[in-house]
């Protein structure tokens, strides 16, 4: 039986590129996003590439709509093998201008989302006794200028691999997650623009500075979360991945 994928934040940018790319492996892909109609296009690009999808509108905040998607994928696609926990919204500022709204809007896409989708999967998972789960951090966790709530959620989404790694292991399921560094996303365009420059210049200035002398690409994300979800990653679990060209900050 085809193995099934659901992929949160996957109408475009990096969760387009590892649900596009997870589909060429051979799984059934669930494309959630908020925007549902975003999410019909990227199913029709992967189904004219010869993968196969199906979109979900969901919000990854809504308890309810989180287990209704979830387990509505199960009773339609008869499994759920993987879940990658991509969803995140960007509300940047400085300290003293972020507004609580901006604090909680962030955190509670990207930890709560998490916590949320993670909650729903594993009860199908458990009782399967396999899956893989990979959440999305970032370079940013490490700390960035104007990224109070960003940084603070994705340090928070290491934390919550490795002790959902603890939990799930006993059953079979792995939880891993990618951090990325610089990719050509159009979170990153807005970033440029709040600093007031263009995407172009914003892109060479991170090149300059990265080792490998470039910026990454979704598909390099894309090719990292592959890989955790085969069987060639069955006993890494507990782990975040940097992947950045090597320049961590």
């Amino acid at each position: 039986m085809t193995k099934v994928a659901f992929v949160t934040g996957a109408a475009r940018g990096i969760g387009f590129a590892t649900a596009a790319r997870l589909a060429a492996d051979g799984f059934t892909v669930a494309i959630a996003d908020l925007d549902e109609a975003a999410c019909k296009n990227a199913v029709a690009t992967v189904v004219a590439d010869g993968g196969k999808a199906i979109a979900v509108g969901c919000n990854v905040t809504d308890e309810a709509q989180v287990d209704a998607a979830i387990d509505g994928v199960v009773a339609e696609l008869g499994s759920l093998d993987v879940l990658v926990n991509n969803a995140g919204v960007l509300r940047d500022n400085l300290l003293f201008k972020m507004s609580a709204d901006d604090w909680d809007i962030v955190m509670s896409v990207h930890l709560k989302g998490a916590f949320l989708c993670t909650r729903a999967a594993q009860r199908h998972m458990v009782k399967q006794r396999s899956g893989k789960i990979v959440n999305t951090s970032s370079v940013s966790a490490l700390g960035s200028r104007g990224q109070a709530n960003y940084s603070a959620a994705k340090m928070g989404i290491q934390g919550l691999t490795r002790t959902l790694a603890m939990e799930l292991g006993p059953f079979g399921i792995n939880v891993n997650a990618v951090a990325p560094g610089f990719i050509v996303t159009e979170m990153t365009d807005a970033t440029a623009a709040r600093v007031g420059v263009s995407p172009e210049e914003f892109r060479e200035n991170a090149a300059k500075i990265t080792p490998l002398r470039r910026v990454g690409e979704p598909a390099d994300i894309a090719n990292v979360v592959s890989f955790l979800v085969s069987d060639d990653a069955s006993f890494v679990t507990g782990q975040t991945i940097y992947v950045d060209g090597g320049r961590r900050l």
